[in-house]
């Protein structure tokens, strides 16, 4: 930072420097929402953004070029366009992400997405109702893009290059400072209360995770979880969302499904973050939500979509076909608003619920558009005939046109209102005098709808538990029966101690609920504390190995585990290779693996389940110094992770890098493609590495694609 006579520029507090120059605000990068931290400054929101070098941080998973707020703030409010400082190469991907979210997709054919295609009552005319809701015919009327030439630009009277540390140069007459090139993020939100215990998921339960809109600095961004046969179903996640669930003490494996309603910045900024959190999880979208969805992250990211699609399941939604998510019945069909968005009902047993998504719900405006042909009959007479039936509903509402105002459904007889809940507006927004109730904020704000449980629910959660262990996932249905027979629950205490070191083996732990730590686990004081959580599993190595327990365990919160005697579980795993993938996995253990690991650039922010799979796949190696592990211009067949010892990396003889403890070896990319090496990678010393052969690695990172996008290290 430069000093000068006049101020400097500020770090907003979700990201990104702002300037104040003589032609008004520049901010320098765009992180999510941050919008929420200058729309009550003196001069507004800025009407100039620069693009910071990189658009995408991997780690958080988010894109830290969001403008599609701080355009609809100056257009729609100042009645301004922005402009967008950048290189061509950034207008490029810039005008991609914008197309999706202030246009709608280009190509619009829905037929195939109805069960009766066009001839399904309600078939909409979308390009039209998108082109009714926009108030601009191009993308040129709302933003201006100016491009850096030879590195430098000119805006009035400032003058911006790029240096070749990365850093811009900002001059603005006698004034010059620098401001970094690269823009970070800084997580904001209310967590509410956190809760003491981890969150047990309910047989049926709605958890908000944000009550409000893009607009309101005083409260998060709209989103929530359905709770439906105790797993968790993500729709529309904002920002941060699996963030603030971590810090609100909710195991991410709960959750395997997001429904994505559509594109617009404050619905699918977190559904990103979610498919690179922990395991693969399955998306549910239309076909024209999905492809959207993937021509916006493809251009920010640079990833190919064919590659984008391999790190999630993909289900697609049929309109008018029942869909099967957790056991529950969901029927989907499209909203009205400026782009393709889905809204859905699902019935669950005794209970059902609505959510509509962002929809324009206004009989006036709906035959005012029937008037003038933008919907077709069938479309209007479905618009027109709202399910206030399900016993739930969870109402959008905001400025009209583009929302449904307050106090239509404030006017709604008092029966419906009671059901309503109303989400995605302010809380100073809310009248006083309704029936309506505005979502809650908080895992601890879950609701609970009253449901009967079905008879078979407690073979059903065991069944459950089962399917999310990993060493059991392929075991044929014979061995599911077995499972329910040798079975048993335990419950411990916070504080209790679950197993005594020292002391012989004589069950097997599966955690339903709770997390426990490992104490005395070897001799090393800076290896970190293990912990496990909700379906991960312990004790196994002293059945196999016939040995005594290895570490004491202690309940850290109050835990129920499932619980299986040796001689019955040694029984269970016969026949498998169960017994001898977990030898290695003791073995793999013992040689301080989860240390390793722990300093790994590439593994950081690696759940103790993902460790748990990573070290199935390592098996340990040696190298005396000065061999060539992987060679320049030639495919390879293995990566590897140091464990002692430094490894040089080489590019055109020339070296380019030196690896240490937890680096990993080789390109990733590279190794998964079967391509030729960039490098040579060779021994400066001698070095204890662990092995990941390539047929072993590329199942590991399909199953953990957040893992995967952290691992493409480049050498520099």
């Amino acid at each position: 930072m430069v000093a000068t006579a006049k101020q400097n520029f500020t770090e907003l507090p979700r990201g990104g420097y702002l300037v104040d120059t003589s032609e008004g605000y520049i901010q320098f990068g765009s992180p999510p929402e941050t919008i929420k931290d200058t729309m009550d400054f003196e001069k507004k929101t800025p009407l100039v953004f620069v693009l910071p070098n990189k658009f995408f941080h991997v780690e958080k998973g988010i894109s830290v070029a969001e403008l599609e707020f701080p355009i609809y703030f100056n257009f729609f409010l100042r009645k301004k366009k922005t402009y967008i400082i950048c290189t061509p190469e950034q207008k490029e991907q810039l005008t991609t992400v914008l197309k999706e979210s202030l246009m709608g997709p280009e190509n619009v054919d829905l037929a195939s997405e109805y069960i009766d295609g066009e001839n399904s009552f309600g078939f909409p005319d979308m390009v039209a109702e998108m082109a009714f809701f926009r108030s601009y015919k191009t993308l040129e009327d709302v933003v201006e893009f100016i491009l850096f030439d030879n590195n430098q630009v000119n805006f009035g009277s400032v003058h911006i290059k790029k240096l070749d540390t990365g850093e811009f140069l900002l001059t603005d007459k006698a004034d010059s400072y620098k401001i970094p090139g690269e823009v970070g993020f800084n997580i904001k939100y209310d967590i509410g209360k956190r809760m003491e215990e981890p969150f047990q998921a309910p047989l049926l339960g709605i958890t908000c995770l944000g009550p409000s809109h893009g607009f309101d600095p005083d409260d998060n961004t709209s989103g929530f979880i359905l709770w439906i046969n105790h797993q968790g179903i993500m729709v529309d996640p904002p920002v941060n969302s699996t963030e603030w669930l971590r810090e609100s003490n909710v195991n991410p494996k709960l959750i395997n499904n997001v429904i994505l309603t559509h594109c617009h910045a404050d619905h699918d900024a977190g559904t990103f973050q979610k498919i690179l959190e922990e395991g693969k999880i399955t998306i549910f979208a239309t076909a024209t939500v999905m492809e959207s969805f993937l021509r916006k992250y493809s251009s920010l990211t640079k990833i190919p979509k064919k590659e984008l699609m391999e790190l999630f399941n993909y289900m697609p939604i049929i309109i008018g076909k029942p869909t099967l998510i957790g056991g529950a019945e969901f029927l989907f069909h499209y909203a009205l608003h400026s782009i393709p968005s889905t809204g859905f009902q699902f019935f669950f047993h005794d209970q059902s619920f609505l959510y509509t998504s962002d929809h324009l719900n206004d009989p006036e405006v709906l035959d005012k558009m029937y008037a003038q042909k933008v919907l077709p009959e069938t479309r209007w007479k479905f618009l027109k005939n709202f399910p206030w039936e399900p016993s739930v509903i969870y109402h959008e509402a905001g400025v009209p046109p583009l929302h449904t105002k307050i106090s239509y459904l404030a006017s709604l007889p008092e029966e419906i209102q009671k059901k309503i809940t109303v989400y995605h507006i302010a809380k100073k927004d809310m009248p006083k005098d309704s029936h309506l109730k505005l979502a809650t904020f908080g895992i601890e704000n879950t609701l609970y709808p009253k449901i009967t449980p079905p008879f078979y629910q407690e073979a059903y959660n065991l069944l459950d538990i089962m399917s999310q262990i990993d060493i059991f996932q392929g075991y044929p249905i014979e061995k599911a029966k077995e499972f329910l027979l040798i079975v048993k629950e335990e419950k411990y205490k916070r504080g209790e101690q679950i197993i005594a070191k020292g002391t012989p083996g004589d069950k097997f732990y599966i955690i339903a609920s709770g997390n426990v730590k490992f104490e005395g686990l070897g001799e090393d004081k800076d290896t970190p504390i293990k912990r496990y959580g909700t379906y991960e599993y312990f004790g196994e190595a002293s059945l196999i190995l016939n040995t005594t327990r290895q570490a004491d365990v202690i309940a850290e919160t109050d835990v129920v585990a499932l619980t299986i005697e040796k001689s019955r579980f040694l029984q269970f795993i016969r026949g498998s290779d169960l017994k001898q993938n977990l030898e290695r996995l003791n073995e793999v253990r013992e040689s301080n693996s989860w240390k390793t690991i722990m300093a790994s650039k590439s593994f950081k922010g690696a759940t103790s389940h993902q460790i748990t799979q990573l070290e199935l796949i390592m098996f340990p190696e040696s190298f005396p110094a000065h061999t060539a592990l992987i060679r320049e211009n030639e495919t390879f067949n293995s990566g590897y992770i140091i464990r002692e010892g430094s490894i040089e990396v080489f590019h055109n003889g020339s070296l380019v890098k030196e690896l240490g403890v937890g680096d990993f070896v080789g390109e990733i990319f590279h190794l998964t493609k079967k391509l030729p090496s960039t490098y040579t990678f060779v021994t400066k010393t001698s070095a204890e590495v662990y092995t990941l052969e390539q047929d072993l690695l590329v199942q590991y990172l399909k199953k953990n694609p957040g893992v995967y996008m952290r691992m493409n290290t480049v050498y520099e």
